[in-house]
């Protein structure tokens, strides 16, 4: 059976009313900081689970090997994400600064 598609939602709420603030708002920082919090926290996670299934392959537990190398798959897919985001995210930094006023 098939699942439906989840409706998209925006990151953060459209309010037309308000006028755009004049600095960084809070909601702003805390949507960009989110993303980041949230690839940081997934990293740490897949790594926790390919400790432990390092752990579980060298004492004999882990039944499928296959699931240690899938672990590290994801470990190492999760890292690599991060440090795109951050490579982007210097990236725009970088042109933003060369933007001549």
């Amino acid at each position: 059976m098939l699942t439906p598609i989840e409706k998209l939602t925006p990151l953060t709420p459209i309010s037309p009313e308000k006028k755009a603030p004049e600095g960084p708002s809070s909601t702003e920082g805390s949507v960009f900081g989110a993303i980041f919090r949230s690839a940081i926290e997934n990293v740490k996670e897949t790594d926790a689970d390919f400790k432990e299934a390092q752990y579980l392959l060298a004492t004999g537990q882990l039944d499928n090997p296959a699931m240690a190398m899938i672990a590290a798959s994801k470990s190492q897919s999760a890292v690599s994400l991060l440090i795109q985001l951050r490579n982007k995210a210097q990236d725009a930094y970088s042109e933003l600064m060369r933007i001549s006023l």
